[in-house]
């Protein structure tokens, strides 16, 4: 699947479920929670040490989930993420030394940037969509809005403080192809096991999807 492939997927899937996995275990019923929902794609962040296997899990529970990496902060991330069977990747930021293993990792990239320098910056490695992180502390849908007159190629995919509230304003804007958060499934609700619930944040999410699609 290539970036354009991706960023089409979004629009029937447009709220990406930024997930923090602290045990293996809850991977499966966390897929099935979220797919349940209505959702078909969703990053893990490696911010624990049970993330990579909950990818791998998450995969195996549900065939066809879409399921990402997010928090890569160097090439060894990449690598282990590959590794992993992840479906995309996602960067908080990007270093000189992640570009080219970035481009050629073979599946779509998002990297993160919160300046306009980092912007063209990216765009010109030659990536088409771009992370605004942290979104709402770096002026939100403001800053994307505004970024559209001297940028109008840079699409942008932001996570970072987007509660449920705010989803709307961000897909209203023709250079945003969909958006990150962490509310549809909080680490509490994982920790609890509360699947119901879930499923029924996902559910909300779902319905941000472009209709007819």
């Amino acid at each position: 699947m290539n970036i354009q492939a991706f960023t089409l997927l979004l629009k029937s899937s447009p709220v990406i479920p930024v997930l923090t996995i602290e045990r293996v275990e809850d991977a499966a019923p966390l897929a099935l929670a979220l797919k349940e929902g209505g959702l078909s794609v969703v990053e893990v962040t490696l911010r624990t040490p049970a993330a990579l296997d909950a990818i791998t899990a998450m995969k195996r529970a549900v065939p066809g989930l879409i399921v990402g990496a997010g928090t890569i902060l160097k090439p060894s991330d990449l690598d282990a993420a590959m590794s992993a069977g992840s479906d995309f990747i996602v960067t908080p930021a990007t270093t000189a030394a992640l570009v080219a293993p970035l481009k050629a990792c073979g599946v779509p990239v998002i990297p993160g940037v919160a300046t306009p320098s980092e912007v063209l910056e990216r765009l010109d490695d030659g990536f088409e969509v771009l992370k605004l992180f942290p979104a709402e502390q770096y002026g939100g849908a403001a800053t994307i809005a505004a970024l559209s007159a001297p940028l109008p190629q840079a699409r942008f995919c932001p996570t970072g403080g987007i509660g449920r509230d705010k989803v709307a304003g961000y897909l209203a804007l023709k250079n945003v192809v969909g958006v990150g958060g962490s509310w549809i499934a909080t680490n509490k609700q994982i920790a609890e096991g509360d699947w119901a619930g879930i499923t029924e944040n996902a559910r909300a999410a779902a319905a941000f999807a472009t209709p007819g699609v």
